[in-house]
């Protein structure tokens, strides 16, 4: 039985012609052949080229080198990018971040200190993601509550009661069909109203999860400093709990994105829910 060749990828193959090795190699033969006057240096150039495309694309080592790289990549783009959101925050959110910031740095220092260890454990090292998880809510949280202090209400509602009376009084089925669509549109707005104040909540709720969370992990390091009983904390649950708010914003963005739908639709566009908000 013949052993197939690993299949190229092209993402490799691009990788590969983009390495400092391969440019200085193929320009070392250009200038052999520029100094000797000869095509040799570039058939075999050719050669070499082709070998080496046709090798390390295909290497298992050198593909975790490259998918290491992008790894290392987005993670450099994400920690960009969540500096510039906290640099938006107000004075008093952006000490809540950087207090968690530090006391996630404390019980790294603590559990080094008090178990005499010198590797941090893989389920204490989830706090890292657990703080990105906190900035990410936090700014969710914020733009949010900004929204629906933006929001007038009750003259939602009083639109909708004037439509509810115009369906009443219309004069003729056209008429009547229009402020009918008027009014499931305020009704929805309503209830996106209800669906974003439960996300607040929601969200807030899990703020306080989370740094209540670490507190928890830092007195246990603190008090009781084996790294088993470390290890039995929950980090799980906490991970759970996330991954559940995480949904449910994901839920109530549909249910937002498809009422402005309608609401563009209709030609409404000051009753987009975007409309009025301070932040996006």
């Amino acid at each position: 039985m013949t052993q197939q060749r690993p299949k190229i990828d092209t993402q490799y193959v691009l990788e590969a012609l983009k390495e400092p090795v391969n440019f200085w190699g193929i320009a070392g033969f250009a200038v052999a052949a520029a100094y000797t006057q000869s095509v040799i240096p570039l058939g075999a150039a050719l050669v070499a080229e082709s070998l080496y495309l046709a090798t390390v694309p295909a290497s298992a080592l050198y593909r975790k080198v490259i998918d290491k790289r992008a790894k290392d990549h987005l993670r450099r783009l994400r920690e960009h990018r969540r500096e510039a959101m906290i640099k938006k925050f107000d004075p008093r959110e952006i000490e809540a971040v950087n207090y968690l910031k530090w006391l996630k740095g404390q019980i790294y220092e603590n559990y080094q200190k008090f178990t005499a260890s010198r590797e941090i454990p893989a389920n204490l090292q989830t706090l890292d993601q657990r703080w990105e998880d906190f900035v990410d809510l936090l700014d969710v949280y914020r733009r949010r509550k900004n929204h629906l202090r933006s929001i007038n209400r009750q003259a939602v509602q009083n639109q909708l009661s004037q439509a509810e009376r115009a369906i009443e009084n219309a004069s003729d089925d056209r008429a009547r069909r229009v402020q009918q669509a008027n009014a499931e549109i305020l009704k929805r707005r309503l209830a996106a109203f209800i669906e974003l104040e439960r996300s607040v909540k929601l969200v807030e709720g899990q703020l306080q999860s989370i740094e209540n969370f670490f507190g928890l992990v830092n007195d246990q390091v603190v008090t009781l400093p084996t790294p088993e009983r470390v290890s039995a904390l929950d980090f799980e649950q906490l991970s759970d709990s996330i991954e559940m708010t995480k949904q449910m914003l994901e839920e109530t963005s549909d249910v937002i994105g498809t009422l402005d739908n309608h609401n563009r639709e209709l030609g409404n566009y000051d009753l987009l829910t975007s409309s009025g908000s301070s932040t996006k």
